[in-house]
C-alpha cells in the first residue's frame, strides 16, 4: 500500500497555514542581517537555531506560585 495524498479534498479548515516567509525574511535578512547568499543557505533547523528557537524555556509558574500571587494581588 503506497502512502500518498488524502483522496477527499481538504477543506478550509484542514488545510495548513501558508509559510510565513515575510516574517522569515524580515528576521533573517533585516534583523539578523544576513547576506542574501548566507540567508538562502541556511537549513530551516539553523535558522530555528538563530532565531531563539533552541533556547531552553523557563518553567512557568506553579500552583503555590499561583496561590501567592493570587493572595497578594487578590481582585477587589
Amino acid at each position: 500500500m503506497a502512502v500518498g495524498y488524502p483522496s477527499a479534498p481538504a477543506t478550509e479548515q484542514s488545510r495548513p497555514e501558508p509559510f510565513p516567509w515575510e516574517t522569515v525574511m524580515h528576521a533573517g535578512l533585516c534583523l539578523l542581517r544576513l547576506p542574501p547568499r548566507d540567508f538562502w543557505a541556511l537549513t530551516p533547523v539553523e535558522f530555528f537555531a538563530m532565531t531563539g528557537g533552541l533556547r531552553a524555556r523557563r518553567a512557568g509558574i506553579g500552583k503555590a506560585g499561583l496561590e501567592a500571587l493570587m493572595r497578594a494581588f487578590p481582585d477587589r
